[in-house]
């Protein structure tokens, strides 16, 4: 399982103009080639009539999905600067597509690849950038005469606190990071003289936006 990457927040688009030329890009996270294709597919048919949708994606855990689509302009000016974009960028499960409406006044190979790259450039800052980061969700299963101590040392540390559960013995729901548990646990023991019971309940990704 990987542990921390980089990818969209969400949905993204923007618009450019170049020499009288449109450049509208549409932005996603894609987790599987199928889910990219489906968002490819959709743009395609809402820009019947654009001259252009040229699109790139890539997925997976160690990039191993890599596409790129020039539809219709020449060879490597339109998909491979987008794709090159969108690793330079180090993101991962992102799915773009580039629409062009011709203006009439030619761009040449240069020009295109330079047009095409900040098109995608100005689509994944519309879309935002997250890093996702492996965490694990801790039980921290605790007598109520210890709730107010450990409530207040967990929400003044880095450990974001999800929940807290009034049951029986009261739930307290925390996240730790992947390499911080045996650590977190330590910490729980001497803040409660042993009196907590803390397990793994499942691992997670939580996602930080990247400036």
């Amino acid at each position: 399982m990987r542990k921390d990457y980089h990818t969209i927040q969400g949905y993204g688009e923007s618009e450019i103009i170049i020499q009288k030329s449109r450049f509208l890009t549409y932005v996603s996270r894609a987790e599987t080639e199928q889910q990219a294709q489906n968002f490819i597919n959709n743009i395609k048919e809402k820009h019947k009539s654009a001259n252009h949708n040229c699109s790139a994606y890539i997925i997976g855990e160690h990039d191993n999905i890599q596409k790129a689509n020039d539809d219709g302009e020449p060879s490597g000016t339109a998909g491979v600067p987008m794709l090159e974009v969108l690793k330079k960028q180090g993101l991962q499960d992102t799915v773009v597509v580039v629409t062009r409406y011709f203006g009439g006044i030619k761009l040449g190979g240069g020009g295109l690849i330079r047009a095409y790259g900040k098109a995608t450039t100005e689509g994944i800052d519309a879309a935002k950038v997250v890093e996702r980061k492996l965490h694990h969700l801790m039980k921290i299963s605790i007598d109520y005469t210890w709730l107010g101590k450990v409530e207040n040392e967990v929400r003044n540390s880095d450990y974001p606190l999800k929940e807290i559960n009034y049951v029986e013995l009261v739930e307290v729901m925390v996240f730790t990071k992947a390499d911080e548990e045996e650590t977190f646990i330590n910490w729980m023991a001497e803040m409660t003289n042993g009196q907590a019971k803390v397990e793994l309940v499942e691992k997670e990704f939580l996602e930080f936006t990247v400036n």
